[in-house]
């Protein structure tokens, strides 16, 4: 039987940076905090703003019908006087599904479509517990079918669209990548899953080794998994869209990126999913970063560990666009 009160240690340089984060989000999140937390977004909007500027890219929101009909908002981004026809990145933010917003982690995409002559497109999905599942999911995927839809207009070559988020993104990328394969619709040339949050059954050794340590930590997630599922978490009533690690059949995916630290929640379900995804035949990339906590390349991008997992990232878009 596997000890789980031993765990992967911290990277060192990771380590010293954790005391900084915890000043900016507590280890365990509650359902309590979820309010004010959106009172402060994670995503730090005016900075973004500044860099996208700073960095010659427009931006323009588009309203259009998620799920059910209901109105959502997507934004295009792309370099002012952009001209010609390249890639499309749909980007699907993280936030343990509860949190954040459509600017969450899209400055990560900004090199990317730079180089590609391509164009971002990012979703603002509705957030649970107040629209638990299928809303989430199924809002991304009505932003994939616009995008898709509106790729002549957009500039976007549609046999070149790129799918990618982290943590719930990463797992709202995955569902809607199973969506979309179900349903017929957008084809997608890769799916870009970081640290992908996948599992709603509290029931592998990493989630029982980050408890009260590290961020995003077992508590955490079950807070996450709680307010999008309710009380059919963990049970046989949950889809493979909503929490993507339950599909036993991976077959006719789009290749897979796939990354996490040894050190987090999620190591062993995105571990596990990229075994299933080889295993039906479908090309996956994965690495597990040594001594990485949740999301660390985004607190401690100065690390060398940080720097070689956004390097891989890098060269794997590199080698599927290139």
């Amino acid at each position: 039987m596997t000890d789980t009160t031993l765990r992967p240690p911290f990277d060192p340089e990771l380590e010293a940076a954790l005391a900084l984060v915890r000043d900016q989000m507590p280890t365990t999140l509650t359902a309590e905090m979820i309010p004010p937390m959106r009172q402060n977004p994670m995503s730090g909007q005016d900075e973004i703003f500044i860099v996208l500027d700073e960095r010659g890219f427009t931006r323009r929101d588009v309203t259009i019908a998620g799920h059910q009909g209901d109105e959502i908002v997507v934004t295009v981004i792309e370099k002012a006087g952009r001209t010609g026809t390249g890639p499309g990145f749909f980007h699907t933010h993280g936030g343990g599904m509860i949190v954040g917003d459509r600017w969450l982690g899209v400055v990560g995409f900004l090199d990317w479509a730079e180089r590609f002559n391509g164009v971002i497109v990012t979703v603002e999905y509705r957030l649970a517990p107040e629209f638990p599942d299928p809303y989430p999911v199924e809002d991304c995927y009505a932003g994939l079918v616009w995008t898709a839809t509106n790729a002549a207009e957009l500039g976007i070559d549609p046999t070149r669209i790129l799918i990618g988020g982290a943590s719930a993104g990463g797992g709202l990328a995955a569902g809607t990548s199973l969506l979309a394969r179900d349903r017929r619709g957008p084809a997608l040339i890769g799916q870009l899953l970081m640290c992908p949050m996948l599992d709603d059954r509290d029931e592998s050794v990493s989630t029982q080794q980050i408890d009260g340590i590290g961020v995003w930590d077992r508590g955490s997630n079950n807070v996450g998994w709680s307010a999008l599922l309710g009380a059919r978490k963990g049970t046989g009533e949950v889809s493979i869209y909503a929490a993507p690690a339950r599909a036993t059949d991976l077959n006719g995916l789009p290749p897979a990126f796939i990354d996490c630290g040894s050190a987090e929640v999620f190591r062993d379900e995105d571990v596990a999913y990229a075994s299933k995804l080889w295993a039906a035949g479908v090309q996956a990339e994965l690495h597990v970063w040594a001594g990485g906590f949740h999301g660390f390349e985004i607190f401690a991008p100065h690390a060398a560990v940080s720097k070689a997992s956004l390097a891989a990232r890098d060269d794997w878009v590199n080698r599927l666009l290139g």
